[in-house]
């Protein structure tokens, strides 16, 4: 009986911690591989969806990603796995597991493994999650339904950014990058903190211009190949 008071108490308390605070935003934890590198993983919470991406700290070189969808009841936290670069056979899933959440740290019941809050979804301009809706080509703006199965995300907190490319059909991954980012005077400019198609990309920044119409973002400069590029992201509702 003293047993499971006590447990109900833990239980209540990180439920009463979690209910206080809120996981939007981006969190991070570097951890020691048992290759003995140190590895960084970034996770970033908009409304309803989620990242979490592993990649060497010192290189940038990338390890894996995964994410979907995401909720959260009292203190268990439920993700619908839309995409895993490492197991794609959890594509579809459903996983749910107990939270704790303070102020500044995010765990897993029964995990040793500790996040540490970068930042609340401020100061950025872009904070969510976007689907890319159009592209310029020749002068016109082709639209690109968002609801197939084939989709390149966006994802931002206040601070970092991540887009990722796959099909929830195919539970394939085509790709993924991200970094550290800022939104202020008309100028979108990318940090790049990993790449999975080039490693050679990683420390480079890439500067877009960038405008907020009717909801959508639009986005033009020149892609990490330099190529022009203008593109149209629309928000992501869950």
């Amino acid at each position: 009986m003293k047993v499971f008071g006590l447990t109900f108490f833990i239980f209540c308390l990180a439920t009463t911690t979690v209910l206080s605070q809120s996981l939007l935003g981006a969190w991070e934890n570097t951890s020691v591989a048992e290759d003995g590198k140190l590895v960084k993983s970034v996770a970033i919470f908009s409304e309803g969806y989620q990242t979490a991406t592993w990649f060497d700290a010192k290189t940038g070189a990338f390890i894996k990603t995964n994410g979907g969808l995401w909720e959260l009841n009292g203190a268990s936290l439920t993700e619908t796995v839309e995409f895993d670069s490492d197991k794609p056979e959890r594509v579809g899933s459903q996983i749910t597991f107990e939270i704790v959440l303070e102020k500044n740290t995010l765990k897993a019941v029964d995990d040793d493994l500790v996040w540490t809050r970068v930042d609340d979804g401020l100061p950025g301009k872009l904070n969510g999650a976007w689907l890319i809706s159009g592209r310029m080509r020749n002068g016109e703006i082709q639209q690109r339904d968002t609801n197939r199965p084939r989709k390149t995300m966006k994802i931002l907190s206040g601070t970092r950014f991540q887009w990722i490319a796959y099909n929830t059909e195919t539970k394939e991954f085509m790709g993924t990058g991200g970094g550290t980012y800022t939104s202020e005077n008309g100028k979108y400019i990318e940090n790049i903190g990993f790449f999975s198609r080039d490693n050679s990309r990683v420390g480079a920044s890439l500067s877009f211009d960038f405008k907020l119409e009717d909801g959508n973002w639009h986005h033009s400069g020149k892609s990490s190949k330099g190529n022009p590029i203008y593109e149209i992201w629309s928000p992501r509702k869950p």
